[in-house]
């Protein structure tokens, strides 16, 4: 059995295929377009089908759209009924309810959406049958007669939620879910246990600790929806002297609700002084401000968490929704919850409802067997050959060598301080580059972190990440509760060990703190085998890994993103597959 899954409602527009309960293929549309976040200029923003990650998908998995039978769009536009309810409402659900597979169809009405996009939305399906553009309409496109797929909407935060616990490592979870929106709910919890799921509380809208958190990224002089990991960042500088007035902001109460009452531009600026211009300079109150809002959501999660974990009375906790890619508030979670083991999902944001919807789906049509796949890693996107980069290295007349052996030529050059672009094997799905589509270099000069920084284009206080043996970690991190739990996705900091920190100081961040990558042998073998050759080299089996882009653009997906970005930017070599493209040192 085929299901197709779709995102493509808000942003991070994205496909996944699964055949049988294992995922086969998915990816990111930007990755593909090159506009990040899938944003276009209004009236154009996000809204269209993700058509090359469909088409991707498709391929890996060797079929044509007319071969599958379910496709799941993660987003129920009936769900809008009965929203005027919502004023004033804490959305709180006063009992466990089970979830159906697909819900009833009854007329939108009600709605405060703009109607151009919410008729979007009701169009997904004729527009995946016939309306794909020109390029691939005749890949797509299904002849008269031949559809057998049938359609479901699946609400957006039900997507989330399977998104977490039909990928996580266990048979039996509590699962939380906090993002920006949804059709109605911004944050929900529930427990799946014995194959099914029971939702057991939501916060609707305009109760959001996601909308939140958007509000006061643009507060501060960035993109809401896209930079809000810059606001976590600054929080380190910061001391949370505003905590006070974001607390009021804030109303929990103790069945697993809260309410969010966030002022308006003028009230905010009365709270905090005038709003940062995008692009301005930051000032120690921009730092206060960014920690204050940080302590304020991490203490509204943990309880939340340990209402969860008093309902359900289980062991581990499974995450998703665009707020869980914030790693700081997960490590408190890891640490400092009732939950034994936390697991986030690595496409955490949009882009994995994508996932989440052809999960469930699959899920329920196969009548929610009680064993399912778990998410190793997130090595889901395209790749090219050895023969098919060669051919376009020859065919861009670039001066390019094949190495003996990539692993060892690329730690040399790391060794002596070169940073480069290393693009490998299948490319990662979600935010994060987990060593497919890496920049890395060596943590050991104190100046990297900064040189990184002016090659991306970045703002000077942005934290750069390492990545580490899951067998070595314990070395150089500080032990957590969960013990020998790894942390392949990047998503949670660990305290640099003492006396470790002088060893790779271009990876602690100003707490003493690091956005730790565990990596396996099996899940990656060369890039695991390229921190054993660093390691050979220097005694530090650690290395940089930032995503392989520059600002404004999406991390590189092929061959050719990859020699434009190297190009672009002061990279020293790009290692790409088994080649190795130099450019003369200095130069």
């Amino acid at each position: 059995m085929l299901t197709l899954g779709i995102n493509a409602a808000f942003h991070d527009c994205s496909a996944v295929i699964v055949r049988d309960g294992e995922v086969l293929a998915a990816a990111e549309e930007e990755r593909f377009t090159h506009v990040k976040h899938g944003k276009r200029p209004l009236p154009f923003t996000t809204w269209q089908l993700p058509f090359h990650a469909i088409d991707f998908c498709l391929a890996r998995a060797g079929v044509t759209l007319a071969e599958v039978d379910h496709v799941a769009y993660s987003y129920d536009p009936w769900a809008f009924d009965g929203l005027d309810r919502l004023t004033g409402s804490t959305g709180r659900l006063p009992a466990s309810i089970a979830l159906p597979l697909e819900p009833g169809h009854p007329p939108v009405t009600g709605s405060p959406w703009d109607p151009l996009f919410l008729a979007y939305i009701v169009n997904a399906p004729g527009q995946l049958r016939d309306g794909a553009p020109h390029h691939l309409r005749k890949r797509l496109q299904i002849p008269r007669g031949e559809q057998r797929w049938q359609w479901h909407w699946v609400e957006h935060h039900l997507a989330h939620e399977a998104s977490a616990f039909l990928a996580a490592p266990f048979d039996e979870c509590a699962v939380l879910t906090l993002d920006g929106r949804g059709e109605r709910a911004t944050t929900s919890a529930g427990h799946f246990s014995g194959g099914h799921y029971h939702r057991l509380a939501q916060v609707e809208h305009p109760h959001s600790l996601g909308l939140l958190y958007e509000r006061i990224t643009g507060f501060l002089g960035f993109l809401h929806s896209s930079d809000e990991y810059k606001v976590m960042a600054l929080a380190s500088f910061g001391q949370p002297r505003f905590r006070a007035e974001f607390e009021r902001m804030v109303r929990l109460d103790d069945e697993g609700g809260y309410t969010t009452a966030v002022p308006d531009d003028a009230g905010l600026e009365a709270l905090f002084g005038p709003a940062r211009e995008r692009g301005g300079p930051m000032e120690q109150r921009h730092f206060d401000i960014a920690a204050s809002l940080q302590k304020t959501l991490e203490s509204a999660v943990l309880r939340l968490a340990d209402w969860l974990h008093r309902r359900t009375g289980a062991r581990n906790l499974a995450l998703a929704g665009g707020v869980a890619l914030n790693c700081v508030m997960n490590a408190r979670l890891r640490d400092e919850s009732a939950f034994e083991h936390v697991w986030v999902q690595p496409a955490a944001g949009d882009a994995g409802t994508a996932l989440g919807a052809a999960l469930w789906t699959d899920h329920c049509a196969r009548g929610r067997p009680a064993a399912h796949w778990r998410m190793e890693h997130a090595l889901l996107g395209p790749e090219w050959s050895d023969d098919e980069i060669e051919a376009f290295l020859r065919w861009t007349g670039v001066s390019f060598r094949r190495a003996a052996d990539v692993v060892e030529e690329a730690a040399d050059l790391l060794a002596r301080g070169r940073v480069i672009g290393w693009f490998q094997g299948r490319m990662e799905f979600g935010p994060r580059a987990l060593g497919a589509r890496s920049i890395l270099a060596s943590p050991i000069p104190a100046d990297m972190q900064a040189r990184l920084n002016e090659i991306k284009d970045r703002e000077d206080f942005r934290p750069v990440a390492p990545v580490v043996p899951e067998e070595h970690r314990a070395e150089w991190f500080e032990a957590v509760k969960g013990g020998d739990d790894p942390a392949p996705f990047m998503l949670f900091i660990f305290k640099v060990k003492p006396g470790m920190a002088a060893r790779i100081p271009a990876v602690v961040h100003a707490d003493g703190t690091a956005r730790v990558q565990t990596v396996r042998a099996d899940q990656n073998p060369r890039y695991h085998a390229l921190l054993q050759a660093f390691a050979r080299r220097t005694g530090v089996p650690v290395l940089v890994n930032t995503s392989f882009n520059t600002r404004g653009e999406p991390v590189v997906c092929s061959p050719r993103d990859a020699l434009e970005s190297f190009w672009t930017s002061p990279l020293d070599a790009l290692v790409i597959g088994s080649f190795i493209v130099e450019k003369r040192h200095g130069g």
